[in-house]
């Protein structure tokens, strides 16, 4: 048994399946999945966890090389702007609906349970070396 990190089997396991350049999505329970990528439901209640918490969880396990967001989360959720900044000084920002399209061709999406809006960031995996 795993005594660290990120416990959950289904999302260890879907991680280590990772490589370089595969995409994955970060969201608020609200952000619709499309068919394709594989997902990863971490959503309990609203708000738990929330997008912070995941989101750190999963830095703390993986190369990243690039992350995009959406535009509109500078005006309607500006605790997830700032958090994305501070963790991204070259996010890449997109319309909502192109993060959306961006979103098919992840290789994983990961659901929170967070209840802010536009509480979603798409990650590149990077390489370690």
């Amino acid at each position: 048994m795993k005594k660290a990190g990120i416990l959950n089997r289904h999302l260890s396991g879907a991680l280590a399946e990772l490589g370089h350049g595969d995409g994955v999505l970060v969201c608020d329970a609200g952000m619709p999945i499309p068919d394709g990528p594989r997902v990863v439901d971490l959503a309990f209640r609203a708000g738990v966890p929330s997008f912070a918490e995941v989101l750190d969880g999963l830095l703390a396990e993986l190369v990243i090389e690039g992350a995009t967001a959406a535009t509109e989360v500078r005006d309607a959720n500006p605790a997830a702007s700032a958090l994305l900044d501070g963790r991204f000084p070259e996010l890449e920002l997109v319309s909502h609906e192109k993060l959306k399209d961006l979103t098919a061709h992840a290789r994983l999406v990961v659901r929170t349970g967070e209840a802010q809006p536009y509480a979603n960031v798409l990650l590149r995996c990077g390489v370690f070396f």
